[in-house]
């Protein structure tokens, strides 16, 4: 699980990291609210736990620009030192969905940001994905694109699922290979390869692409004809 902590405290990040990176978690950290956003807008996460009082920029105003301005709809846990409902309040309004306060227990975290996944994946109710023309049936491990099968790999198949997922943000290389390989990604350029196996059975035989490469920035898939 790749997650974005956006907190200035020193303490609390060291204790995140202690915490949370032996049970697997992959984390990345911000210091200020604009560094966070600037994070949460260029990389994909599957949750964030954001400060309420940050340097820069403070924690709802981070939410609300995710939210309203880039239609990001990744999970926000917020965490706050002030237990009233006036904070809650303000912070469910900018698009928070779950809250902590301030000492909390890791183990609750924890279980927290799990349950926010899975929530957000809908897996446990929700078998079947669809961006577009595309089509993945998770209970089967079939894809189709158009009512078409696609002839996938495994790997292709765990690519095209990821950036079904966050479809029509953008995915880094990093977190494809993250998604692929878990945290001992081949040296070799593997990712480029099944990239190009992945489009020729994703896009060569219709009449667009919807598989899009962004140079030194990373993948996404298009619902229509991009240039």
């Amino acid at each position: 699980m790749h997650v974005l902590i956006i907190e200035d405290n020193p303490d609390i990040i060291a204790n995140l990291f202690g915490f949370l990176e032996p049970l697997g978690y992959a984390l990345d950290v911000a210091r200020s609210g604009t560094a966070g956003l600037a994070l949460a807008i260029r990389n994909h996460y599957d949750v964030i736990v954001l400060d309420l009082s940050l340097p820069g920029m403070d924690g709802i105003e981070v939410c609300r620009l995710l939210r309203n301005d880039h239609h990001n709809p990744v999970p926000i846990l917020m965490l706050t030192a002030r237990d009233t409902e006036h904070d809650k309040v303000t912070g469910f309004g900018a698009g928070a969905d779950d809250y902590l306060v301030k000492p909390y227990s890791l183990l609750e975290l924890d279980a927290r940001l799990k349950a926010l996944v899975r929530r957000m994946r809908n897996e446990q109710v929700q078998h079947v994905r669809t961006f577009g023309e595309v089509r993945i049936d998770m209970r089967t491990g079939t894809a189709t694109r158009a009512g078409n099968t696609l002839a996938l790999t495994p790997t292709g198949y765990k690519i095209l699922l990821t950036l079904l997922r966050c479809a029509p943000l953008m995915v880094s290389r990093e977190v494809l290979e993250r998604e692929v390989w878990g945290d001992n990604p081949p040296e070799s350029d593997a990712l480029r390869t099944h990239i190009h196996a992945l489009r020729q059975a994703l896009d060569k035989p219709f009449g667009y692409s919807m598989l899009i490469t962004r140079a030194g920035i990373g993948y996404h898939l298009a619902s229509d004809n991009e240039t």
